[in-house]
């Protein structure tokens, strides 16, 4: 029997990935396809005639049956891109996504580049932010917060794949557990804030494969948000800036959070898809 070739095997997953309701097939085949074959776009185009050795096909199969399982293409990688960077990603941890890298932006506005400033992660996750971060700010040190075991553990690879294990490490218990909240300069961070009402109305590949503790923020998706600020405004450094990640209609509830503690220079940012995803306040002064 002859072997199928490139473009055979990619045209026919393709056709199997939106036969299963899975968005961007060609793509998701396409990625695949890379991993598989191991070598460039180009060079995969260049072989898109010719035969499939039996280990590359056993391999693309492989992970297309996990994909058309609708586990998420970043899962099967064991790697995504974030700010830059290649980020470790399985489910251990929520999956870095595009929309959070405003986050990343936002507070390195905020870092001055010159000199050693102290930066923390409530709910670190993969580590993503905070790897960005520090990778942009070499001075900077940083501690993600992480109730999860198994987030920490991912985020402690990715901190030393990167070649951040000195300047960043990570506190495996609750952000109401960490003591650290005064020595930070900045604090970020992408806390659970979906309605748990709406979890089940999640496509598969979050629903299934995301941690139910970095997606569910309670029944109106603000438990998080009210905990944090709560816990900012009394020990914080004055001024210092809190930085956070928001679903896309919470906006005016977490702005009102932070005016009710007394945070001070609101602000708020869109992502590149044009959803409010990033609020941010300055720590209240001590009362006189």
């Amino acid at each position: 029997m002859t072997a199928p070739t490139f473009d055979e095997l990619i045209r026919s997953a393709a056709r199997k990935l939106d036969a299963g309701g899975i968005s961007d097939a060609r793509q998701n085949a396409m990625i695949l396809m890379l991993a598989a074959f191991g070598d460039t776009r180009a060079a995969l185009i260049s072989a898109g005639t010719s035969p499939v050795p039996k280990g590359v096909q056993n391999a693309f199969e492989a992970a297309l049956a996990r994909r058309l399982a609708r586990e998420p293409v970043q899962h099967i990688l064991g790697h995504t891109g974030f700010y830059g960077l290649e980020i470790l990603s399985d489910a251990r941890a929520l999956i870095p996504r595009a929309d959070s890298e405003i986050v990343v932006e936002r507070a390195l506005a905020r870092l001055p580049r010159d000199a050693p400033v102290r930066v923390a992660d409530l709910g670190t996750g993969t580590g993503c932010l905070l790897a960005a971060i520090l990778s942009n700010r070499p001075l900077a040190t940083g501690i993600g917060v992480e109730a999860s075991p198994a987030a920490a553990s991912l985020a402690r690879e990715n901190f030393r794949q990167l070649g951040l294990e000195g300047r960043g490490e990570v506190f495996e218990g609750s952000w109401t557990a960490w003591n650290g909240w005064g020595e930070a300069d900045l604090i970020i961070s992408n806390p659970p804030y979906i309605a748990s009402r709406e979890i089940e109305s999640l496509e598969p590949e979050v629903r299934q494969y995301d941690p139910m503790g970095a997606l569910d923020g309670g029944a109106d998706g603000l438990d998080a948000y009210r905990q944090i600020i709560r816990i900012a405004a009394a020990r914080m450094q004055p001024g210092a800036p809190l930085v956070l990640e928001i679903g896309h209609d919470q906006r005016p509830a977490v702005l009102g959070l932070l005016d009710t503690a007394g945070f001070a220079e609101l602000a708020h940012w869109r992502d590149l898809g044009g959803n409010d995803r990033c609020v941010i306040g300055r720590a209240p002064e001590p009362a006189c």
